[in-house]
């Protein structure tokens, strides 16, 4: 009997994990090309038992240096599925000078640049490659922006297992050479990255591939929320009051909101943290449905911003984060590309994390947040840091000015 069972996040309909491989069939038969899906699956566990396995005591004694030490609370039957690279259980570092400068008293800064491909998309591609190997696939395949494909890549090189990338050809030339290092099967689709993912769908349905792309694969969530078991853990077993979440196609956001709830339902926590949906100015559908006031998404066909990890227009799972900020009396705003491109710089000079751009859209959002006084200073608010800046320099370049060439000469060092 399996541990889990999938239940739609919009009809609400469970199904045992043998009868549904990605999203609710009955929802999905009203699905329509460039819309957010429907018929997501959210894994719902046994609670009452798991919670008689789960304590802190255990976490503490536990060894594991990834996020194995939560099999417990996630869909794989054992941590040995999990590939050779280690992920989780990255660094809550605590940003006392930009908290300081900010005017709040307690800021932490969940740096996922440093994971084993430099984003956050190693989490949900090390769940899924884990997953594809208890089912027994061979070959993988998504379609991404760049770092969950880069993320696929290392992740399914590493268990010996095949991929097959779908990627804009405008992805950073850093991404796709890492995805070709790696040994990855590259797909350069002259699109966006929703052609992309249509073109992803279609492709895995007729050569058979296993389908990792967000949040049509529901074991996407399952990984991301570890960020928010690990949040909870490092944070002396609370939860923050805030949880600001760069968002393109809104499944890390899901990921955090899941991560929560499971602790919540397990009774180690009492309360949810009110989570934040920060979008691109150039690519905000989701952020424009919540200011207008609507259930539903109207899809952007021509996203734009130098934060090309956010840049979706079609978010897959914007239905599942309305949801989800509803719930936590969360919020969302937009930011502009001269404010990312800012807090590149700005989050460097304070805490010396170098982030990409949309990482760094998560520190504007924050930025803009004091500066409407959405914050109270006594609150604990943590942000997540998505992606290394190595992933992309050239839009670090952006944000700063390179001195001029002097003469080898002390008095020129002393002018």
């Amino acid at each position: 009997m399996s541990k889990y069972l999938f239940e739609c996040i919009d009809c609400k309909k469970h199904y045992v994990p043998d009868e549904v491989e990605y999203v609710c069939p009955s929802c999905a038969k009203d699905q329509k090309t460039m819309q957010p899906l429907r018929g997501l699956l959210r894994c719902i566990y046994d609670y009452e038992r798991i919670a008689k396995e789960v304590d802190v005591g255990l976490l503490e004694n536990d060894k594991c240096g990834g996020f194995g030490r939560y099999t417990p609370i996630l869909p794989i039957s054992s941590d040995d599925f999990l590939p050779p690279l280690i992920t989780g259980m990255t660094p809550l570092r605590n940003a006392q000078r930009m908290a300081h400068e900010l005017g709040l008293n307690e800021i932490w800064l969940k740096d996922d640049t440093c994971l084993p491909t430099g984003s956050f998309k190693d989490r949900a591609s090390a769940m899924v490659v884990a997953m594809a190997r208890e089912f027994g696939k061979d070959i993988i395949a998504t379609a991404s922006t760049g770092n969950a494909a880069t993320a696929l890549a290392g992740m399914a090189t590493s268990a010996e297992m095949k991929s097959v990338i779908f990627v804009p050809e405008s992805a950073p030339k850093a991404k796709l050479t890492q995805m070709a290092v790696y040994g990855a099967r590259l797909v350069l689709v002259k699109g966006n990255y929703d052609q992309a993912f249509e073109l992803s769908i279609e492709a895995c349905k007729k050569f058979h591939w296993y389908n990792r792309n967000t949040a049509y694969n529901p074991y996407t969530v399952e990984g991301k929320k570890t960020a928010a078991l690990e949040i909870w853990e490092q944070l002396e077993y609370s939860v923050p009051d805030w949880v600001i979440v760069p968002t393109g196609d809104g499944v890390i956001l899901a990921g955090i909101e899941k991560g929560f709830y499971d602790l919540k339902q397990l009774g180690l926590s009492d309360r949810m943290p009110r989570l934040v949906c920060v979008q691109a100015e150039g690519a905000s559908p989701i952020v424009d449905a919540v200011k207008a006031g609507n259930d539903v998404i109207s899809s952007q066909l021509n996203p734009k911003t130098v934060a090309d990890s956010i840049s979706v227009g079609v978010p897959r799972a914007g239905n599942w984060v309305l949801k989800a900020l509803k719930s936590t009396f969360g919020e969302a705003l937009a930011v502009s590309d001269e404010e990312i491109l800012s807090a590149i710089s700005y989050l460097g000079k304070t805490t010396g994390i170098f982030a990409e751009p949309a990482a760094a859209a998560a520190i504007a959002g924050l930025k803009k947040m004091v500066s409407q006084n959405m914050i109270k200073n006594d609150e604990r608010v943590v942000v997540l840091i998505t992606g290394n800046g190595l992933k992309d320099v050239p839009a670090a370049m952006k944000s700063i000015e390179f001195p001029i060439p002097i003469e080898p000469s002390i008095s020129f060092v002393r002018a």
